[in-house]
């Protein structure tokens, strides 16, 4: 089989066709001697699987290379106000505040405890080694100047997003801020706050200020998200013209610089505002606040990383999946022409949204995560150290940036662990790139059961339960499994290697209807294995943790909630690792639509293809861990809510009772609110989608030049539509998600003032998310692996499988693939956020509910 495909190259008037030449009627202006158009080439190709040599090699076969250009599409380079601050500054005199920088932090973290220096100093060298691994990208080259134009022009619309998305979330931030601060201002004190002599207007400042820094940390994971992959997908596609194992060398270790700058990021920016908090309060000196009090002061961090952590991956979803949608239905359905291809007006907006979407939100979306974890087990850590009476409780505050420390030190080494030490001249046998990072994944593992053991001897031993850190130690490890596990079973939903997306690619040759049927029925039967599994994992670790032999003075067991939240660090102790497979896959994306629009050989697209399909599997994967962290870490922040609710009511409040009909409607509003929630994102893809596909018509129509590389689509217009669709659709689920918790507990405090329930109002939020949170991970889990099989099954039939490309099982296997994608990577990630931003939302507010 034949195609046609375009290579840029040097048109002159002898090998113009005639209609076009000097005095023909054409419409090229008069005086132009030489001009760059593409010339249209014949390549062979044909719908067959890659052989093992050509994966690992890519062997180009016979290319002709010829002086080729690509249309100039990049505005002014953008560099953010920082940077060029930082730019003019001397380098001796930057050095030297460094110096003074890191001086203050070690001082107060010396003054807070040695475990704090031990935080710092691991973090810092892990950023020392994420600019090892940005030089060692760097160095790469980045191919010929039509790639590099190519992704000069996604970075260029990357860039120009992130800084209008990052000014309308930052200004939403500071009208927020300035709500908490006034409710803090005016509301009540808890009997510890009176004790310690910490008056309102300081409370106020302290929970505006851990917001803001939360905010701005996750800003900041996000922007580095970004950063990264659109300066590494151009050297990935140039590596994939010598070896997929270098190709797949680059891009892991661009998304592990990404992750251990998230995760450092995380673990720092809590330290040092812990450490802060203690030596500017005077933390456990007479007359002042106890330390095992000092992580509820931190809550406004986590609601802070969970805000931007939404907004972007709303913004970010609805931009990269309103661009795939709108390229995809023109241009594979309508039209006919591959994935990526140049002459789609669609494609530049594409390659854009998966750098703002897929890198950007999920780095801001991983940090909150990992903030959310940390803050509710500091929080359950004091409160459990404080009823048993333990001498030092600091071990058990800090124990989570312990572990997630560690976390960065097994993550690096499981990243070095993926080398190219092939000759990519010499043939050699087909490797699976899933298994490599498989078996990366499989030292980061164990790495974590040695460190997460070592760390609970260290942080956790009391003389008061000498056997307590062994019954911890194995809570971990029940979280390291549950991982394992959660990865294995999206990867089996997944990938298309197994059976459940080879019946739904089978599916696809039947029709549409059945594509459709076959995809969401896999996505439900998905959610069956993780919830099994969540409910092992937390009750397991809820007994270890009760009988480790903590007791509180009346001799009741009190290690419960502590085991759970250790089993959840557990899960979390491989997060860089996992963030790091999370990255490779929008890079590799971006990777194979720079080859594809740059016109490489078919060999470099193949060998692209089976990295993106890898990264849709890696992606779905992180996902799939992503809802199981949220899981555990919702149970705990839902545990820390009702004890500060009890704090500051002054009574007990252990249980949630949903016979009291109040109650049971705060369930109901909850549920809704995560179908609601889903809707409005979901539509919010379909209705950008649907301005992308009449503008790529209207480009068709009006310029038939296009399909024959006469004419240059405009890229610019869709991007600028995706771009200002995506900011002002992003508003109404954002703010749905904010203001609903509020609303619902104003609403139902005053009911209860006027009904004589003092509780009330705090009773039907708790209600409300708990069952958002169950209905959240249940959707999320039905959303994810559904859109992944879906895009998955497409890129099987890609392959050869079924008929190949341009088939009608393709055709019915891209629209299974369009109704996925707005499920994968817009509804289904922001959930993740959701579900723990109405867990931090509560803790701040809480106050307001009472």
């Amino acid at each position: 089989m034949t195609i046609w495909r375009a290579a840029i190259g040097k048109l002159t008037w002898q090998n113009m066709p005639s209609a076009y030449r000097p005095g023909s009627g054409g419409d090229l202006p008069q005086g132009s001697e030489d001009i760059h158009f593409p010339v249209v080439r014949r390549v062979n190709s044909s719908h067959k699987m890659m052989t093992g040599d050509d994966v690992e090699t890519g062997s180009l076969g016979p290319f002709q290379e010829r002086p080729r250009t690509f249309p100039n599409m990049r505005s002014k380079s953008y560099n953010p106000l920082i940077f060029r601050v930082l730019k003019r500054i001397n380098v001796r005199v930057l050095f030297i505040l460094l110096l003074l920088g890191f001086g203050v932090v070690f001082y107060i973290g010396a003054s807070t405890s040695p475990i704090i220096v031990f935080v710092f100093t691991v973090c810092i060298l892990s950023f020392l080694f994420s600019i090892y691994l940005t030089k060692w990208v760097l160095a790469k080259d980045e191919g010929p100047p039509e790639m590099i134009q190519i992704s000069d022009a996604i970075r260029d619309g990357a860039e120009g997003f992130f800084r209008t998305q990052y000014s309308t979330i930052s200004k939403m931030a500071l009208l927020l801020a300035l709500l908490i601060f006034c409710i803090y201002f005016f509301r009540s004190t808890t009997p510890q706050q009176e004790a310690s002599g910490l008056g309102r207007s300081t409370s106020a400042y302290i929970t505006v200020a851990a917001f803001l820094l939360g905010a701005l940390c996750s800003g900041i994971a996000g922007y580095v998200g970004m950063w990264v992959s659109v300066r590494a997908n151009v050297r990935v596609s140039s590596a994939a013209r010598r070896s997929a194992r270098e190709a797949l060398q680059i891009a892991v270790r661009a998304g592990g610089f990404s992750a251990i700058v998230v995760v450092g990021m995380a673990v720092i920016g809590i330290a040092i505002l812990y450490a802060t908090f203690y030596v500017w309060l005077d933390v456990d000196s007479p007359g002042s606040m106890k330390v095992t009090d000092l992580p509820l002061l931190l809550v406004g961090y986590g609601f802070g990383a969970s805000f931007v952590a939404l907004f972007a991956q709303l913004g970010g979803g609805i931009y990269t999946k309103a661009a795939d949608v709108g390229a995809d239905l023109v241009g594979k359905v309508e039209q006919g022409i591959p994935e990526d291809d140049p002459r789609n007006p669609a494609v530049i907006a594409d390659l854009v949204g998966d750098n703002v979407g897929d890198c950007a939100a999920r780095g801001a979306d991983l940090f909150e995560s990992i903030a959310a974890e940390i803050i509710s087990a500091m929080i359950l850590g004091g409160t459990m150290a404080q009823r048993c009476k333990i001498e030092d409780p600091s071990g058990f505050i800090l124990f989570p940036l312990v572990v997630h420390s560690f976390d960065l030190v097994i993550s690096s080494v499981g990243i070095l662990s993926i080398r190219s030490t092939r000759d990519s001249s010499a043939k050699s046998p087909i490797e699976d790139p899933m298994a490599i990072l498989q078996k990366g994944y499989s030292v980061t593992i164990f790495l974590a059961v040695l460190t997460f053991f070592a760390s609970t001897y260290w942080m956790l031993y009391t003389e008061q339960a000498p056997a307590a850190w062994v019954h911890f130690a194995l809570c971990g490890l029940v979280g390291i499994i549950t991982a394992y596990v959660f990865v294995w079973i999206t990867k089996y939903y997944t990938d298309y290697k197994h059976g459940p997306v080879r019946s739904l690619a089978l599916a696809s040759s039947t029709g549409h209807g059945t594509n459709i049927i076959a995809g969401v029925s896999l996505g439900l039967e998905a959610t069956a294995l993780p919830v099994l599994v969540i409910s092992v994992s937390i009750v397991s670790a809820f007994w270890l943790g009760q009988t480790s032999g903590l007791v509180d003075e009346a001799g009741n067991a009190t290690g419960g909630l502590f085991g759970t939240a250790v089993a959840t660090m557990g899960m979390l102790s491989t997060a860089a690792y996992v963030l790091t497979m999370d990255m490779f896959g929008p890079i590799a994306d971006n990777a194979g639509g720079i080859v594809e629009m740059s016109q490489q050989p078919e060999s470099v697209r193949e060998i692209t293809d089976v990295l993106d399909a890898v990264g849709n599997t890696t992606k779905a994967t992180t996902k799939g861990f992503a809802i199981g962290s949220a899981a555990l870490a919702s149970f705990l922040l839902f545990s820390a809510y009702m004890d500060e609710v009890a704090t500051f009511a002054r009574e007990p409040f252990t249980q949630v009772d949903i016979a009291i009909p109040e109650v049971f409607v705060g369930g109901l509003l909850g549920s809704m609110l995560i179908f609601l929630f889903s809707a409005w994102a979901c539509s919010a893809v379909g209705r950008t989608a649907q301005e992308v596909v009449k503008e790529v018509r209207r480009q068709f129509i009006e310029r038939p030049g296009i399909m024959e590389y006469k004419e240059k689509p405009d890229y610019g217009r869709c991007v600028a539509i995706v771009a200002s669709a995506s900011l002002r659709e992003m508003i109404k689920p954002g703010a749905l998600a904010i203001i609903s918790p509020m609303a619902v507990g104003i609403l139902f405090r005053f009911l209860g003032h006027y009904t004589g329930q003092s509780l009330l109002g705090a009773k039907v939020v708790a209600s409300m998310l708990m069952f958002a949170t169950v209905c959240g991970i249940l959707m999320a889990l039905f959303l994810n692996t559904a859109g992944g099989a879906w895009d998955n099954a497409k890129k099987y039939i890609e392959t050869g499988a079924l008929g190949g490309k341009g088939s009608d099982c393709h055709k019915a296997a891209v629209t299974g693939d369009t109704v996925g994608d707005p499920f994968k990577d817009t509804a289904g990630p922001s959930l993740h956020v959701l579900i723990k931003m109405l867990a931090t939302i509560t803790l701040v507010m809480a106050p307001v509910f009472l």
